[in-house]
């Protein structure tokens, strides 16, 4: 099952991002958890970390604080060497498209093989100037 987050404006979708599977959320998250947190989840980034992924949302006033969140994330990642992708369907996208991490913020792509936390960023930034909800379906 996939887990896809969005923005919904009324009936109609703004932006949305297919992360993959709920376990390809989790393993990102259990990463970010071992590498920058010390193995203590939602210690430094309390917004992502320690949201549920089932139904749920991140109100908008959540979303500043995890825009900061991502930042650092991003820029953490950035310096840490790459690890083999977690999933098949991530393996298959990078082949495909001729993918080569080149840290480990590379190694957590979308099913577009876009970088989750670039993508991720992206729509909080819409879900903030929109004052919108990020919805977890």
């Amino acid at each position: 099952m996939s887990l896809y987050l969005c923005v919904f404006d009324e009936d109609d979708e703004i932006d949305g991002l297919d992360v993959g599977a709920y376990s390809d959320f989790a393993h990102f998250r259990n990463t970010i958890a071992q590498e920058l947190e010390e193995g203590r989840p939602g210690t430094r980034f309390p917004t992502l970390m320690l949201h549920s992924d089932c139904d749920g949302e991140w109100k908008p006033d959540e979303c500043l604080k995890l825009s900061r969140e991502l930042e650092i994330i991003a820029s953490e990642l950035k310096q840490r060497p790459p690890r083999e992708f977690h999933s098949e369907w991530q393996k298959g996208v990078v082949k495909k498209l001729g993918l080569t991490p080149l840290n480990l913020y590379d190694c957590f792509i979308d099913v577009d093989g876009e970088p989750i936390l670039e993508r991720l960023a992206r729509l909080v930034e819409t879900a903030k100037r929109r004052q919108l909800p990020i919805l977890f379906q």
